[in-house]
């Protein structure tokens, strides 16, 4: 099954919610097993009797405060974004102010195309926004907006870094167009891919890496809204949604929905803030996400962990270096072996490609250096690649 990207934003329309509710008989009745035999009696317990179902232990008290107490502190923050435009008419998105000086993270997808965008945020106030400037590889956007610096709550950034797996988060947002929604999770895995939204000249994607994995309900209209540890930091910009058969418009959330990090809107910030586009490092070569026991028996090979290289840009920094893709014609059409296979890079081991993509993504920038062990007929070598800039077009 393959991953596409959401835009998980929507057409202004009606939302109807029917609400359901039911209760309980008047008198209970429980099965228990008699003292004197092993027969089972029925026990009548009147209404008066029926013990108290508000079982909350302190715990769980002190949970439900923090959470009412993050919300309270944080939703100010957090706005809604309606986007006009004449591909897409009227459509709704979500983002989070980051400092007193007006600026708003959100996602570029959300204000693809726009013609014009408002700002509403949670006290009524409703302001037209400027988009400063996009990513369109990571699927962010910078919003300006003219507002008194006492009217805006910034929310701080967090460590994605230091993000855990099963750790609580909380996504708010405007799904469906109700603002100020609060939903709560875990994080279900670190390191996600995605495709970016930048074409190649062949018509794929450049990878987008880095991302949080969530089961915290998000839906349409909730891209570009913070995913927020339960100190209140953003770890997350929530980008899209995972469905069960592709991703489109018209589905809702299955349980598997996919942020930013926070680390990669820390590191191209920045860059635009000045109003320019972050140049992401570039390696030049495609690789498979990882590889099964049945891929590394038809490849000839013992190791599956690492990433192993099925295409290289001819004169790109990586053919530069010496990394070789597989030529030798498989069962499998376009699945060569002989090619190499990265099993660390600078020295830290990887399992599959994401986490190479994720630490060059984090950690280096056009022009760095970076150290690549590979394996290479059953032998163990190093190349030294120069990273360049991702282009226009190419793989």
């Amino acid at each position: 099954m393959k991953t596409r990207r959401l835009r998980l934003w929507i057409i202004v329309g009606v939302l109807s919610l029917t609400i359901m509710s039911c209760s309980l008989p008047g008198v209970l009745t429980s099965i228990q097993r008699s003292q004197d035999s092993d027969v089972a009696v029925e026990e009548v317990i009147s209404p008066t009797e029926v013990p108290s179902m508000n079982f909350v232990i302190p715990d769980e008290m002190l949970l439900q405060d923090a959470l009412v107490q993050l919300y309270d502190s944080v939703s100010p923050g957090v706005v809604s974004i309606q986007v006009y435009s004449q591909a897409s008419g009227s459509t709704l998105g979500s983002g989070f102010v980051i400092d007193k000086d007006g600026y708003i993270v959100t996602n570029y997808h959300v204000v693809e195309g726009a013609s014009q965008v408002e700002v509403h945020f949670p006290n009524g106030l409703k302001v037209y926004g400027e988009v400063v400037s996009e990513d369109l590889d990571s699927d962010i956007a910078l919003i300006k907006v003219n507002v008194s610096p006492d009217q805006l709550t910034p929310i701080p950034l967090g460590d994605s870094d230091q993000v855990r797996i099963g750790q609580s988060v909380v996504a708010i947002g405007n799904p469906y167009g109700l603002s100020g929604t609060m939903t709560v999770g875990i994080v279900s895995a670190l390191g996600r891919t995605l495709e970016s939204i930048r074409q190649t000249e062949t018509g794929t994607f450049f990878s987008a890496g880095d991302l949080i994995q969530t089961d915290a309900t998000i839906n349409p209209g909730n891209s570009g809204g913070p995913l927020l540890n339960l100190n209140g930091e953003v770890i997350g910009i929530n980008r899209a949604i995972q469905t069960s058969g592709n991703m489109t418009n018209s589905v809702s959330n299955t349980g598997i929905g996919f942020a930013v990090s926070s680390n990669i809107l820390k590191t191209v910030l920045p860059t635009l803030k000045q109003g320019e586009s972050y140049a992401y490092p570039y390696l030049g070569l495609s690789s498979l996400p990882s590889l099964t026991l049945a891929e590394a028996d038809i490849l000839g090979i013992s190791n599956t962990t690492g990433a192993y290289v099925l295409e290289v840009v001819p004169g790109g920094p990586a053919d530069q270096a010496g990394v070789k893709a597989g030529t030798e014609p498989t069962a499998i059409i376009g699945f060569n072996a002989g090619g190499d296979l990265i099993t660390a890079v600078d020295g830290q081991e990887i399992l599959e490609f994401s986490e190479l993509l994720s630490y060059m993504m984090l950690n280096k920038h056009p022009g760095d250096e970076m150290v690549l062990s590979i394996v290479r007929d059953g032998q163990e070598l190093t190349l030294t690649v120069v990273l360049g800039e991702r282009p226009d077009s190419g793989l």
